[in-house]
């Protein structure tokens, strides 16, 4: 841990800072705290323009962040690399006025990527990026609470030490949240009939080979009889999903779109000094007797997986990595669900944390091959705008280092509203019952994080079939 520190030195931190300020950087002052739980204390720190941000990798890093210091947004087929260039110039005029390089005490940007590029000027941005004002973040035993400010007019160095300090004294003792459980008062199934008919033309595209796979999504909407709070569905997917990535976002442009809540299973890159991992993660199976076995000897899964390995080295390939990976795939555990999971790493070497997105999304875990058909096919059989789901979501921290999670398992909470998406991938053999029983379970996983399941589905139409 590190040591704490009492205000007066707090305050020559801050004091010593500003006066090296420049006149468009921005400063960020620092506590080292007693370890807490960051997801608990995140309704205790200030919100100020509507954003909200969670990436609760327990039993890894947590963070936590609210408020909008300096934010990006933009649309249209140049959004990685442009983003890539607003992360670094921020993170670039961030002066740290501690001395400290542990992961919790990095200041971060944070990002929210739309599945589609999004020129067309619907929906969410095709790329939202926040220097958050706070962030409290913790790793094991280290817990640092952060503040970021411009300093000018009434922000001082003095006020900025003081406000830091207050909040973190507010931070001693976070109340427990009150886990309130809405329940659901109505539940459409109408997107059973149209997933099954798009999987019977998908089959119809694979078997005349314009593609070889497509990634099919359905979304179904949950009445519930009082408002949700997202922090209720993030309790709650602690304890059924604890090998996967929690994460909430608030658009602070756009609060009435709704606040994104999942918990992904997918990592589509995290960059540890210069380390790249990847996930591959795709073929799926009900946890059950016999299911492990199953999965790893069906012929259908197996190639949908190598599907996607093939095409994830390739991509990084092209990006000049030399990517690595075992022959076969292993078993990955995600609550209710199993899944052909290979980890793929590789040396980084110079290419740019949003490089390395960009070349990746979407893969075909979440889209399909070839990737540019597969692309248009989805937009003419989904009948609904994917938005930020399937998108990568994460942050880059002012070390280099960085996380995105493909926001697949979640959900847009919208006052007594919950949104669901899932899909399927459908290759050659693909069995359209089967396809929407696998939608069907995974569409559970949020509302089984509310204590309720859903319903068991009727069969596909025959017409469908």
């Amino acid at each position: 841990m590190a040591p704490q520190l009492s205000f007066a030195e707090l305050l020559d931190q801050a004091r010593w800072a500003a006066a090296a300020l420049a006149d468009d950087a921005v400063l960020c002052l620092g506590l080292p705290l007693d370890p807490l739980d960051p997801l608990a204390a995140l309704p205790m720190l200030p919100l100020q323009q509507s954003f909200r941000n969670v990436w609760d990798g327990a039993p890894g890093l947590t963070v936590v962040a609210t408020g909008v210091e300096q934010s990006l947004e933009m649309r249209g087929p140049r959004r990685f690399p442009l983003a890539q260039r607003f992360v670094n110039a921020t993170l670039q005029r961030v002066l740290r006025a501690h001395h400290c390089d542990w992961a919790p005490s990095r200041p971060r940007v944070c990002l929210a990527f739309s599945f589609f590029d999004q020129v067309d000027g619907e929906g969410p941005a095709g790329v939202t990026a926040v220097l958050p004002r706070w962030q409290l973040a913790r790793q094991g035993r280290r817990c640092w609470l952060l503040l970021l400010r411009a300093i000018g007019g009434d922000v001082t160095a003095r006020s900025m030490a003081e406000e830091l300090w207050e909040q973190s004294q507010r931070l001693e003792a976070p109340s427990p949240h009150p886990l309130t459980l809405p329940a659901v008062v109505h539940r459409d199934q109408d997107w059973l009939d149209s997933f099954c008919s798009g999987v019977s033309q998908a089959l119809e595209l694979i078997s005349c080979g314009e593609l070889r796979k497509l990634v099919l999504a359905a979304r179904q909407d949950l009445l519930l009889d009082a408002p949700l709070d997202p922090l209720t569905l993030l309790h709650g997917l602690r304890l059924q999903q604890p090998g996967s990535c929690r994460f909430l976002w608030q658009d602070p442009n756009h609060p009435a779109a709704g606040m994104l809540v999942g918990a992904s299973p997918e990592r589509l890159m995290e960059l540890r000094v210069g380390r790249l991992r990847c996930d591959a993660l795709a073929g799926t199976a009900p946890t059950g007797p016999s299911q492990r076995q199953l999965l790893l000897g069906s012929r259908k899964d197996r190639h949908e997986h190598e599907l996607v390995v093939e095409e994830m080295v390739r991509s990084l390939q092209q990006l000049g990595l030399r990517p690595k990976h075992r022959p076969m795939p292993r078993i990955a555990r995600h609550g209710g669900l199993l899944h052909l999971h290979t980890p793929i790493t590789a040396p980084a070497g110079k290419v740019a944390p949003l490089a390395l997105a960009a070349g990746l999304h979407p893969t075909p875990a979440v889209a399909g091959l070839p990737r540019r058909e597969a692309l248009g096919w989805l937009r003419s059989l989904e009948g609904f705008k994917r938005g930020l789901y399937a998108a990568p979501v994460g942050w880059v921290d002012a070390c280099g280092d960085a996380d995105l999670r493909v926001a697949i398992r979640s959900g847009l909470v919208r006052g007594h509203r919950l949104t669901l998406t899932a899909g399927a991938g459908i290759v050659a053999g693909s069995d359209p019952e089967r396809e929407s029983r696998e939608v069907e379970l995974k569409l559970s996983v949020l509302q089984r994080s509310l204590g309720r399941g859903l319903p068991t589905l009727e069969r596909c139409t025959a017409s469908a079939v």
